[in-house]
């Protein structure tokens, strides 16, 4: 990770929220990367929605990943890639340059890399957040209006779908 960082430079953080969500994008479920990945999307998140420089703990950014991740993962989600490559363009750039709006879309992303930590074998309870994600980290680095009210909305969708899950799971218990 820390190579991608030093690669990827000043859109670092947001590009590396997009590497790491697209994976759950996939109908294809990843099992045991989603805690991982959840976990570095939210600490991510978080540090966005304080309005500060994104950080990671050096345990993290030193992580090894499988030399076959980068060519599966892309060749999984070119289509989504193609999508957004077509789709996210500066626009709005009156309602990008908020900073209210970074904290909010900062929070947005801590919240989905919070749900893509939880182990549920349900459809779509991956691909929701990690839409978010992709979505909302997009939109900020290709500093789209549009993008990200289609990541609020997902974002919500999310939200919805999650709360249906938790009501439904309460009244099975009761």
């Amino acid at each position: 990770l820390r190579d991608i960082m030093t690669v990827l430079r000043g859109r670092a953080w947001t590009m590396l929220l997009v590497i790491l969500a697209l994976p759950f994008c996939t109908p294809i479920p990843l099992p045991g990367l989603s805690t991982l990945f959840g976990l570095v999307i939210a600490l991510i998140g978080f540090r966005l929605m304080l309005g500060q420089k994104p950080w990671l703990p050096a345990r993290l950014l030193d992580l090894q990943l499988p030399s076959r991740f980068f060519p599966q993962l892309l060749s999984a989600t070119q289509r989504l890639v193609r999508l957004l490559e077509y789709f996210l363009r500066p626009r709005m750039p009156w309602l990008i340059n908020r900073t209210f709006l970074h904290h909010a879309c900062g929070g947005m992303i801590m919240v989905s890399g919070g749900l893509l930590l939880l182990p549920l074998p349900i459809p779509f309870s991956n691909i929701l957040p990690a839409l978010t994600v992709v979505l909302t980290a997009g939109a900020l680095l290709e500093r789209d209006g549009y993008g990200v009210l289609a990541g609020a909305l997902v974002f919500g969708l999310c939200l919805c779908f999650f709360g249906a899950i938790a009501v439904g799971g309460l009244e099975f218990v009761n």
